[in-house]
């Protein structure tokens, strides 16, 4: 088996970008995004989206690709890179994957259990539930539909809940009876490394981003998309804490503070997961290439 899917991951702000493109350059192959964020057009600066130049230095694929107001998944991101694979094993033996969104890359690594398609109007029920009457609400209904998933779930995770709850109205049983939890069998080899630093690095590498973004115009980014404020592809830390200051709640100088913390509380969220999956290699940024290139 000589196919082989090198997944980049770790936490946000750790290098991963720079580290993919540098392994993707040295293998001569494409980079899958694995950032359900950066899937998005309109919102670079908020997502820390590959630049232009990185673009141009190695293809990505599935950066940039959907519009604010298009819905996606991990079932759909898992489709789509198993449909795109074939066509890049004939480029080469090697593909990157890159990003730290953790149900995207155990989408494609172990597979997603298949769920009922959301009809629109299961869909525009639940917002129109979450607009009316606040995210409380429809935790109390996932709490009654499936308790079991509601007491594992992060329930100021708008995204998590609605999705909780759409799957149950569609379905009509609790969405964990639908969980089997089994890895599908690929036919091609996984190798996963997870970058990471010391902590107080990574603290400061985040606090110093943010910076950088705010300077880059991540306020006038946010301005550009405020009226879509309902979408949940912008319920994600940055645009949040700006809209609190379109809003008036929040001060500028506390919003921007309240962003690094939540950026790095974000990453101790994903360090955590993380450290749960016993495929994972940890290395350092600095060591990733090489590592990569001695397992293949």
């Amino acid at each position: 088996m000589n196919r082989t899917l090198i997944v980049i991951t770790g936490p946000t702000g750790v290098g991963k970008t720079a580290t993919a493109i540098g392994l993707a350059q040295r293998l001569h192959c494409d980079i899958i995004n694995a950032d359900s964020r950066q899937i998005y057009r309109g919102i670079p600066i908020c997502t820390a989206a590959p630049t232009p130049e990185e673009l141009a230095a190695v293809r990505h694929h599935f950066v940039a690709f959907k519009d604010l107001e298009e819905s996606y998944s991990a079932a759909q991101f898992e489709s789509e890179v198993m449909a795109l694979l074939p066509s890049l094993w004939q480029q080469g033996d090697c593909v990157v994957m890159c990003g730290g969104s953790m149900l995207y890359v155990d989408a494609v690594c172990r597979g997603i259990d298949r769920l009922p398609d959301i009809s629109a109007e299961v869909r525009t029920a639940v917002k129109e539930k979450l607009q009316r009457e606040g995210l409380e609400s429809l935790v109390k209904e996932l709490e009654q539909l499936d308790p079991q998933y509601a007491a594992t779930i992060d329930r100021k995770n708008t995204s998590r809940v609605c999705h909780g709850v759409e799957i149950c109205r569609q379905a009509g049983v609790p969405y964990s009876t639908l969980r089997t939890g089994t890895a599908k069998r690929r036919d091609f080899r996984i190798i996963k490394l997870a970058l990471n630093i010391e902590r107080d690095q990574l603290f400061s590498r985040i606090n110093q981003r943010v910076d950088r973004m705010i300077e880059a115009g991540l306020e006038q980014e946010a301005r550009s998309v405020f009226h879509l404020r309902h979408l949940n592809s912008l319920n994600t830390v940055g645009m949040k804490e700006m809209f609190a200051i379109f809003d008036g709640t929040m001060d500028r100088t506390t919003a921007i503070e309240r962003m690094k913390k939540n950026t790095r509380v974000y990453a101790k969220k994903q360090l955590t997961w993380y450290r749960r999956d016993p495929d994972i290699i940890w290395t350092t940024p600095d060591q990733a290439i090489d590592t990569a290139i001695s397992l293949l």
